[in-house]
């Protein structure tokens, strides 16, 4: 007696199948434009004219730009780790400087191996925009050492991995679909 392939089951399976493959090919995508967005940033960076810091907003068209702000007054300093222009580990001061009565603005102050706070109360500060965004001073200022440059390249572009998942999922869930209907049949 043959069996019947059973028709909804086998819909609903190439349907999740066909899903599957679909979203590989978009994060193939994506990582196309992950590319070409990780270029623009690069050659923002070598652009010699300084921008005005976003003040609302993310700011992505000006990552990675020269900015400066007018830091009227300082809301708060944090210790967060971070990295030295040569590679060492330890501690970014991170500030939050008033610009205007409503507007916030952080800045990452300089490099430190001591936790302790450094003594800024505002002043104008020069640097780059990096993701959030933030100012990272570039000198450093508060008589702290130069920081890591934020670059691009530190930006995740994990949309290959994230295809080939899919495209193993979409694989995966052919092989189970094929061994149910043969031990249906068997």
């Amino acid at each position: 007696m043959i069996r019947r392939i059973p028709i909804i089951s086998t819909i609903i399976v190439l349907a999740a199948v066909a899903t599957m493959i679909a979203l590989g090919i978009w994060q193939l995508g994506r990582k196309t434009e992950k590319e070409a967005l990780i270029a623009r940033y690069e050659a923002a960076g070598e652009a010699g004219e300084p921008v005005v810091f976003p003040l609302s907003g993310k700011g992505e068209d000006v990552l990675f730009r020269r900015s400066q702000v007018a830091c009227a007054g300082v809301t708060g300093i944090e210790a967060v780790s971070g990295t030295s222009a040569t590679g060492q580990k330890g501690w970014v001061q991170r500030a939050k400087c008033a610009v205007s009565p409503d507007a916030i603005v952080t800045v990452d102050l300089g490099y430190t191996r001591d936790i302790a706070k450094p003594a800024f109360t505002g002043g104008t500060v020069s640097g780059v925009i990096a993701p959030g965004p933030r100012l990272v001073a570039d000198p450093p200022v508060a008589g702290l050492q130069p920081m890591a440059k934020p670059d691009p390249g530190d930006l995740p572009n994990n949309h290959l991995a994230y295809a080939v998942q899919w495209f193993f999922f979409a694989a995966t869930a052919l092989v189970i679909y094929v061994l149910a209907l043969r031990r249906r049949r068997g």
